[in-house]
Protein backbone atom coordinates (compact mmCIF):
# COMPACT_ATOMS: atom_id res chain seq x y z
CA UNK A 1 0.00 0.00 0.00
CA UNK A 2 1.28 3.34 -1.02
CA UNK A 3 2.05 5.67 2.36
CA UNK A 4 -0.24 8.98 1.74
CA UNK A 5 1.45 11.82 1.74
CA UNK A 6 1.68 14.30 4.20
CA UNK A 7 -0.58 17.11 4.51
CA UNK A 8 0.25 20.61 3.23
CA UNK A 9 3.08 22.08 5.25
CA UNK A 10 1.56 25.56 6.84
CA UNK A 11 4.06 28.63 6.06
CA UNK A 12 5.69 30.21 9.17
CA UNK A 13 8.49 33.13 8.76
CA UNK A 14 11.87 31.72 9.37
CA UNK A 15 11.87 34.61 12.01
CA UNK A 16 8.74 33.06 13.76
CA UNK A 17 9.64 29.95 13.99
CA UNK A 18 13.14 31.21 15.88
CA UNK A 19 11.55 33.34 17.69
CA UNK A 20 9.06 30.83 19.34
CA UNK A 21 11.86 28.13 19.76
CA UNK A 22 13.80 30.61 21.25
CA UNK A 23 11.00 31.35 23.63
CA UNK A 24 9.95 27.74 24.93
CA UNK A 25 13.76 27.24 25.20
CA UNK A 26 14.49 30.01 27.54
CA UNK A 27 11.20 28.99 29.56
CA UNK A 28 11.85 25.44 29.63
CA UNK A 29 16.01 24.58 29.64
CA UNK A 30 17.07 26.74 32.46
CA UNK A 31 14.42 25.44 34.66
CA UNK A 32 14.98 22.00 33.55
CA UNK A 33 18.50 21.95 34.00
CA UNK A 34 18.24 23.29 37.33
CA UNK A 35 16.33 20.77 38.53
CA UNK A 36 18.59 18.03 37.35
CA UNK A 37 21.69 19.71 38.94
CA UNK A 38 19.90 19.10 42.40
CA UNK A 39 18.97 15.12 41.12
CA UNK A 40 22.62 14.87 40.25
CA UNK A 41 24.25 16.61 43.02
CA UNK A 42 21.72 13.96 45.30
CA UNK A 43 23.17 11.45 43.26
CA UNK A 44 26.69 11.90 43.38
CA UNK A 45 27.47 13.61 46.72
CA UNK A 46 28.00 10.47 48.10
CA UNK A 47 31.43 10.63 46.74
CA UNK A 48 32.45 13.43 48.58
CA UNK A 49 31.21 11.81 51.44
CA UNK A 50 32.99 8.83 51.36
CA UNK A 51 36.23 10.91 52.58
CA UNK A 52 34.61 10.55 56.53
CA UNK A 53 32.13 8.56 56.00
CA UNK A 54 34.25 5.55 55.34
CA UNK A 55 36.58 5.59 57.91
CA UNK A 56 33.31 6.37 60.32
CA UNK A 57 31.29 3.69 59.52
CA UNK A 58 34.40 1.33 59.03
CA UNK A 59 33.11 0.33 55.30
CA UNK A 60 35.73 -1.05 52.69
CA UNK A 61 36.27 0.03 49.39
CA UNK A 62 34.16 -2.86 47.97
CA UNK A 63 31.00 -1.60 50.15
CA UNK A 64 31.05 1.72 49.19
CA UNK A 65 31.38 0.86 45.54
CA UNK A 66 28.39 -1.48 45.91
CA UNK A 67 26.05 0.99 47.98
CA UNK A 68 27.11 3.77 45.49
CA UNK A 69 26.19 2.02 42.53
CA UNK A 70 23.07 -0.28 44.38
CA UNK A 71 21.08 3.13 43.64
CA UNK A 72 20.87 2.13 40.13
CA UNK A 73 18.73 -1.54 40.75
CA UNK A 74 15.95 0.76 42.16
CA UNK A 75 16.79 3.04 39.32
CA UNK A 76 16.05 0.08 36.51
CA UNK A 77 13.02 -1.54 37.98
CA UNK A 78 10.56 1.74 38.01
CA UNK A 79 11.17 3.67 35.13
CA UNK A 80 9.27 1.90 32.05
CA UNK A 81 6.02 2.28 34.58
CA UNK A 82 7.00 6.05 35.64
CA UNK A 83 7.50 7.42 32.18
CA UNK A 84 4.18 5.72 31.70
CA UNK A 85 2.80 7.14 34.27
CA UNK A 86 4.15 10.99 33.56
CA UNK A 87 2.11 10.27 30.20
CA UNK A 88 -0.87 9.84 32.22
CA UNK A 89 -0.56 12.33 34.82
CA UNK A 90 1.46 15.20 33.09
CA UNK A 91 4.79 16.47 33.85
CA UNK A 92 4.16 18.90 36.53
CA UNK A 93 2.03 16.85 38.85
CA UNK A 94 4.56 14.13 38.45
CA UNK A 95 7.83 15.43 38.39
CA UNK A 96 7.19 17.92 41.46
CA UNK A 97 6.38 15.48 43.60
CA UNK A 98 9.38 13.03 42.95
CA UNK A 99 11.61 15.83 43.26
CA UNK A 100 10.31 16.05 46.75
CA UNK A 101 10.72 12.57 48.12
CA UNK A 102 13.84 12.04 46.77
CA UNK A 103 15.15 15.29 48.76
CA UNK A 104 13.76 13.77 51.82
CA UNK A 105 15.08 10.34 50.97
CA UNK A 106 18.57 12.32 50.18
CA UNK A 107 18.47 13.73 53.57
CA UNK A 108 17.74 10.75 55.52
CA UNK A 109 21.57 9.17 53.83
CA UNK A 110 22.86 11.14 57.16
CA UNK A 111 21.26 8.61 59.67
CA UNK A 112 22.91 5.61 58.37
CA UNK A 113 25.05 3.70 60.86
CA UNK A 114 25.64 0.45 58.81
CA UNK A 115 26.75 -1.02 55.64
CA UNK A 116 23.25 -2.66 55.27
CA UNK A 117 21.63 0.99 55.92
CA UNK A 118 23.67 2.26 53.02
CA UNK A 119 22.89 0.08 50.87
CA UNK A 120 18.94 0.38 51.70
CA UNK A 121 18.72 4.16 51.72
CA UNK A 122 21.13 4.30 48.29
CA UNK A 123 18.12 1.53 46.47
CA UNK A 124 15.16 3.49 47.84
CA UNK A 125 16.80 7.32 46.17
CA UNK A 126 17.31 5.42 43.13
CA UNK A 127 13.63 4.66 43.20
CA UNK A 128 12.39 7.76 44.03
CA UNK A 129 14.13 9.82 41.61
CA UNK A 130 13.91 6.62 38.17
CA UNK A 131 11.42 8.94 37.08
CA UNK A 132 13.04 11.84 36.63
CA UNK A 133 15.42 11.83 33.72
CA UNK A 134 13.91 9.90 31.12
CA UNK A 135 10.70 11.74 32.12
CA UNK A 136 12.44 15.05 31.34
CA UNK A 137 13.60 13.44 27.92
CA UNK A 138 10.05 12.16 27.22
CA UNK A 139 8.65 15.54 28.14
CA UNK A 140 10.78 17.73 25.65
CA UNK A 141 9.73 15.33 22.86
CA UNK A 142 6.26 17.14 23.66
CA UNK A 143 8.04 20.45 22.96
CA UNK A 144 10.58 19.74 20.22
CA UNK A 145 11.10 18.20 17.03
CA UNK A 146 13.77 15.26 16.70
CA UNK A 147 16.17 18.54 14.65
CA UNK A 148 16.15 20.66 17.87
CA UNK A 149 16.58 17.48 20.07
CA UNK A 150 20.65 16.79 20.64
CA UNK A 151 20.58 20.90 21.17
CA UNK A 152 17.87 20.44 23.87
CA UNK A 153 19.10 17.89 25.43
CA UNK A 154 22.69 18.66 25.54
CA UNK A 155 21.54 22.25 27.27
CA UNK A 156 19.67 20.58 29.90
CA UNK A 157 22.67 17.48 30.63
CA UNK A 158 25.04 19.93 30.95
CA UNK A 159 23.42 19.67 34.70
CA UNK A 160 26.15 16.72 34.94
CA UNK A 161 29.09 18.32 34.89
CA UNK A 162 27.43 21.54 36.33
CA UNK A 163 26.61 19.84 39.73
CA UNK A 164 29.96 18.56 39.83
CA UNK A 165 31.17 22.01 39.10
CA UNK A 166 29.29 23.81 41.92
CA UNK A 167 28.64 21.00 43.69
CA UNK A 168 32.52 20.10 44.46
CA UNK A 169 33.74 23.09 46.04
CA UNK A 170 30.90 23.33 48.02
CA UNK A 171 30.90 19.70 49.40
CA UNK A 172 34.74 20.15 49.88
CA UNK A 173 33.90 23.60 52.16
CA UNK A 174 31.18 21.46 54.08
CA UNK A 175 33.72 18.39 54.96
CA UNK A 176 36.17 21.50 55.93
CA UNK A 177 34.42 23.56 58.28
CA UNK A 178 31.40 21.71 59.13
CA UNK A 179 33.43 17.94 60.80
CA UNK A 180 32.31 18.83 64.21
CA UNK A 181 29.39 21.81 63.70
CA UNK A 182 26.09 21.14 65.76
CA UNK A 183 27.16 17.50 66.75
CA UNK A 184 27.36 16.06 63.29
CA UNK A 185 29.88 15.35 61.32
CA UNK A 186 30.55 16.93 57.74
CA UNK A 187 29.62 14.51 55.35
CA UNK A 188 26.04 14.42 57.40
CA UNK A 189 25.95 18.23 56.91
CA UNK A 190 26.94 16.77 53.40
CA UNK A 191 23.57 14.81 52.70
CA UNK A 192 21.29 17.15 54.68
CA UNK A 193 22.17 20.71 53.26
CA UNK A 194 22.69 19.53 49.52
CA UNK A 195 18.71 17.91 49.76
CA UNK A 196 17.21 21.17 50.53
CA UNK A 197 17.38 22.44 46.92
CA UNK A 198 15.94 19.63 45.93
CA UNK A 199 12.47 19.86 47.71
CA UNK A 200 12.35 23.30 47.20
CA UNK A 201 12.31 22.84 43.25
CA UNK A 202 9.80 20.14 43.97
CA UNK A 203 7.26 22.30 45.24
CA UNK A 204 8.08 24.99 42.46
CA UNK A 205 7.89 22.22 39.41
CA UNK A 206 4.21 22.44 40.44
CA UNK A 207 3.50 25.51 39.69
CA UNK A 208 5.73 26.21 36.83
CA UNK A 209 5.73 23.86 34.46
CA UNK A 210 3.16 23.06 31.68
CA UNK A 211 2.61 19.89 30.45
CA UNK A 212 2.87 20.94 26.47
CA UNK A 213 2.01 23.26 24.18
CA UNK A 214 -1.57 22.88 24.36
CA UNK A 215 -2.04 23.70 27.87
CA UNK A 216 0.92 26.59 27.85
CA UNK A 217 -1.09 29.94 28.52
CA UNK A 218 1.82 31.68 28.11
CA UNK A 219 1.92 31.12 24.37
CA UNK A 220 -0.66 33.26 21.94
CA UNK A 221 -2.86 30.82 20.11
CA UNK A 222 -0.71 31.12 16.82
CA UNK A 223 2.57 30.30 18.73
CA UNK A 224 0.53 26.85 20.33
CA UNK A 225 -0.67 25.93 16.63
CA UNK A 226 2.99 26.19 15.21
CA UNK A 227 4.77 23.71 17.79
CA UNK A 228 1.96 21.85 17.66
CA UNK A 229 1.74 21.59 13.67
CA UNK A 230 5.88 20.93 13.98
CA UNK A 231 5.50 18.22 15.82
CA UNK A 232 2.68 16.52 13.69
CA UNK A 233 4.90 16.73 10.82
CA UNK A 234 7.69 15.40 12.66
CA UNK A 235 5.48 12.01 13.69
CA UNK A 236 4.75 11.67 9.98
CA UNK A 237 8.08 12.15 8.69
CA UNK A 238 9.10 9.37 10.55
CA UNK A 239 6.08 6.95 9.55
CA UNK A 240 6.56 7.64 5.84
CA UNK A 241 9.99 6.75 6.32
CA UNK A 242 10.08 3.78 8.01
CA UNK A 243 11.90 5.12 11.02
CA UNK A 244 8.39 5.01 13.45
CA UNK A 245 8.06 2.53 15.86
CA UNK A 246 4.23 3.93 17.61
CA UNK A 247 3.19 0.87 19.68
CA UNK A 248 4.97 0.10 23.64
CA UNK A 249 5.52 -3.44 22.60
CA UNK A 250 7.38 -1.99 19.08
CA UNK A 251 10.50 -0.63 21.37
CA UNK A 252 11.11 -4.42 22.64
CA UNK A 253 11.14 -5.91 19.56
CA UNK A 254 13.30 -3.64 17.86
CA UNK A 255 16.98 -4.92 17.55
CA UNK A 256 18.04 -1.18 17.48
CA UNK A 257 16.65 -0.57 21.11
CA UNK A 258 18.68 -3.19 22.73
CA UNK A 259 21.59 -2.36 20.95
CA UNK A 260 20.85 1.66 22.36
CA UNK A 261 21.28 -0.30 25.99
CA UNK A 262 24.94 -1.74 25.11
CA UNK A 263 25.57 1.64 24.09
CA UNK A 264 24.72 3.76 27.25
CA UNK A 265 25.60 1.36 29.21
CA UNK A 266 29.27 1.38 28.26
CA UNK A 267 29.36 5.12 28.53
CA UNK A 268 27.15 5.19 31.90
CA UNK A 269 29.73 2.95 33.58
CA UNK A 270 33.02 4.87 32.50
CA UNK A 271 30.83 8.28 33.58
CA UNK A 272 29.72 7.12 37.21
CA UNK A 273 33.05 5.39 37.54
CA UNK A 274 34.54 8.57 37.57
CA UNK A 275 32.04 10.62 39.15
CA UNK A 276 31.86 8.14 42.69
CA UNK A 277 35.55 7.94 42.22
CA UNK A 278 37.24 10.92 41.57
CA UNK A 279 37.34 12.70 44.65
CA UNK A 280 38.76 9.41 46.42
CA UNK A 281 41.33 9.44 43.30
CA UNK A 282 42.55 13.05 43.72
CA UNK A 283 42.90 12.14 47.21
CA UNK A 284 45.29 9.45 46.48
CA UNK A 285 47.25 10.89 43.38
CA UNK A 286 46.92 14.78 44.38
CA UNK A 287 46.59 16.14 47.81
CA UNK A 288 44.56 15.40 51.22
CA UNK A 289 42.96 18.62 51.81
CA UNK A 290 38.84 18.19 51.03
CA UNK A 291 38.38 21.65 50.33
CA UNK A 292 41.10 21.47 47.16
CA UNK A 293 39.45 18.70 46.46
CA UNK A 294 36.41 20.11 45.78
CA UNK A 295 38.10 22.51 43.77
CA UNK A 296 40.31 20.42 41.62
CA UNK A 297 36.83 18.38 40.84
CA UNK A 298 35.93 21.75 38.75
CA UNK A 299 38.52 21.17 35.91
CA UNK A 300 37.09 17.86 34.68
CA UNK A 301 33.27 19.18 34.96
CA UNK A 302 33.98 23.17 33.95
CA UNK A 303 35.70 21.27 31.05
CA UNK A 304 32.90 18.95 30.42
CA UNK A 305 29.89 21.37 30.92
CA UNK A 306 31.83 23.32 27.47
CA UNK A 307 32.55 20.40 25.44
CA UNK A 308 29.21 18.67 25.58
CA UNK A 309 27.50 21.85 24.56
CA UNK A 310 29.47 22.12 21.48
CA UNK A 311 29.11 18.62 20.50
CA UNK A 312 25.22 18.58 20.98
CA UNK A 313 25.55 21.89 19.04
CA UNK A 314 27.05 20.42 16.15
CA UNK A 315 25.69 17.42 15.61
CA UNK A 316 22.49 19.61 15.49
CA UNK A 317 23.62 21.85 12.98
CA UNK A 318 24.95 18.71 10.80
CA UNK A 319 22.19 16.71 11.76
CA UNK A 320 24.61 14.24 12.38
CA UNK A 321 24.19 11.70 15.15
CA UNK A 322 26.28 8.63 14.69
CA UNK A 323 30.17 10.29 14.69
CA UNK A 324 29.62 12.46 17.36
CA UNK A 325 28.60 9.39 19.58
CA UNK A 326 31.12 7.59 18.28
CA UNK A 327 34.51 9.37 18.78
CA UNK A 328 33.52 11.27 21.76
CA UNK A 329 32.81 7.67 23.19
CA UNK A 330 36.43 6.58 22.07
CA UNK A 331 38.15 9.90 23.22
CA UNK A 332 36.67 9.08 26.43
CA UNK A 333 38.31 5.59 26.82
CA UNK A 334 41.71 7.37 25.29
CA UNK A 335 41.53 9.25 28.75
CA UNK A 336 40.53 6.94 31.05
CA UNK A 337 43.35 4.07 29.66
CA UNK A 338 45.99 7.29 29.61
CA UNK A 339 45.45 8.22 33.31
CA UNK A 340 45.47 4.09 34.19
CA UNK A 341 49.13 4.58 33.20
CA UNK A 342 51.15 3.31 36.55
CA UNK A 343 53.11 6.15 38.14
CA UNK A 344 51.72 8.81 35.83
CA UNK A 345 52.32 12.59 38.26
CA UNK A 346 49.02 13.28 39.63
CA UNK A 347 48.85 16.29 37.64
CA UNK A 348 48.64 14.48 34.01
CA UNK A 349 46.48 11.96 35.22
CA UNK A 350 43.68 14.88 35.94
CA UNK A 351 44.02 16.29 32.39
CA UNK A 352 43.76 12.50 31.25
CA UNK A 353 40.25 12.34 33.08
CA UNK A 354 39.62 15.90 32.24
CA UNK A 355 39.48 14.46 28.54
CA UNK A 356 37.70 11.26 29.68
CA UNK A 357 34.77 13.03 31.74
CA UNK A 358 34.51 16.14 28.83
CA UNK A 359 34.04 13.40 25.95
CA UNK A 360 32.32 11.05 27.76
CA UNK A 361 29.63 13.38 28.94
CA UNK A 362 29.40 14.63 25.30
CA UNK A 363 29.09 11.31 23.66
CA UNK A 364 25.85 10.46 26.32
CA UNK A 365 23.94 13.78 26.06
CA UNK A 366 24.33 13.34 21.65
CA UNK A 367 23.41 9.87 22.45
CA UNK A 368 19.89 10.67 23.20
CA UNK A 369 18.50 12.03 20.21
CA UNK A 370 18.94 8.48 18.39
CA UNK A 371 16.34 6.98 19.81
CA UNK A 372 13.70 9.41 19.24
CA UNK A 373 15.19 8.75 15.10
CA UNK A 374 13.40 5.07 15.39
CA UNK A 375 10.56 5.35 18.58
CA UNK A 376 7.16 7.78 18.64
CA UNK A 377 4.73 7.16 20.28
CA UNK A 378 3.90 4.74 23.25
CA UNK A 379 7.33 3.11 21.82
CA UNK A 380 9.05 5.92 22.56
CA UNK A 381 8.13 6.38 25.99
CA UNK A 382 8.66 2.88 26.75
CA UNK A 383 12.33 2.72 24.40
CA UNK A 384 13.24 5.72 26.48
CA UNK A 385 12.61 3.93 29.79
CA UNK A 386 14.21 0.82 28.76
CA UNK A 387 17.41 2.56 27.40
CA UNK A 388 17.73 4.32 30.34
CA UNK A 389 16.71 1.68 32.63
CA UNK A 390 19.45 -1.04 31.36
CA UNK A 391 21.67 1.60 30.67
CA UNK A 392 22.25 2.99 33.85
CA UNK A 393 23.37 -0.43 35.52
CA UNK A 394 26.61 0.52 33.81
CA UNK A 395 26.24 3.31 37.65
CA UNK A 396 25.93 0.17 39.60
CA UNK A 397 29.05 -1.55 37.54
CA UNK A 398 31.43 1.39 37.39
CA UNK A 399 31.57 2.40 41.31
CA UNK A 400 31.50 -1.47 41.87
CA UNK A 401 34.25 -2.03 39.55
CA UNK A 402 36.43 0.03 41.09
CA UNK A 403 35.57 -1.15 44.62
CA UNK A 404 36.27 -4.43 44.41
CA UNK A 405 39.55 -4.09 42.17
CA UNK A 406 41.19 -1.30 44.54
CA UNK A 407 40.11 -4.08 47.47
CA UNK A 408 41.67 -6.75 45.50
CA UNK A 409 44.57 -5.24 44.05
CA UNK A 410 45.04 -2.14 45.95
CA UNK A 411 45.48 0.07 42.74
CA UNK A 412 42.85 1.90 40.59
CA UNK A 413 45.12 1.08 37.49
CA UNK A 414 43.10 -2.09 36.52
CA UNK A 415 39.69 -0.72 37.30
CA UNK A 416 40.43 2.23 34.92
CA UNK A 417 41.42 0.25 32.11
CA UNK A 418 38.36 -1.75 32.65
CA UNK A 419 35.78 1.08 32.28
CA UNK A 420 38.07 2.26 29.32
CA UNK A 421 36.89 -0.93 27.54
CA UNK A 422 33.21 -0.12 28.27
CA UNK A 423 33.32 2.76 26.57
CA UNK A 424 35.19 1.85 23.95
CA UNK A 425 32.51 -0.49 23.18
CA UNK A 426 29.92 1.80 23.31
CA UNK A 427 31.69 3.93 20.41
CA UNK A 428 32.70 0.56 18.60
CA UNK A 429 29.02 -0.53 18.64
CA UNK A 430 27.62 2.96 17.65
CA UNK A 431 29.64 3.65 14.63
CA UNK A 432 29.04 -0.19 13.38
CA UNK A 433 25.07 -0.59 13.87
CA UNK A 434 23.66 3.20 13.47
CA UNK A 435 23.86 4.62 10.13
CA UNK A 436 20.53 7.01 9.76
CA UNK A 437 21.05 10.64 9.77
CA UNK A 438 18.20 12.74 11.23
CA UNK A 439 15.46 12.65 9.11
Amino acid sequence: MTPQPAPARPEYAPEFQERIYRRVTRRLIPFLFLCYIFAYLDRVNVGFAKLQMQQDLKISDAVYGTAAGIFFIGYLLFQVPCNLALQRIGAKYWLGPIMIVWGLVSACTMLVKSATGFYAIRFLLGIVESGFFPGVILYLTFWYTSTHRARMVAGFMTAIPLSGLIGGPISGWILDNLSSFGGLRGWQWLFLIEAVPSVVAGLMTMFFLQDSPQSAKWLAEGERTFLLDRLREDETAKRLSGGGRHHMADAFRDYRVWLLCLVYFGTVTGNYGIQFWLPQILKDTLTKDPLLIGLLTAIPYGSAAVTMVLVGRHSDVTQERRWHVALAACCGALGLASSAIPGIPGAIGLVALTVASASIVSATSTFWSLPTLYLSGAAASAGIALINSIGNLGGFAGPSIIGSIRDATHSTTPALLVLAGCVLGSGVITAAFFRRKAA
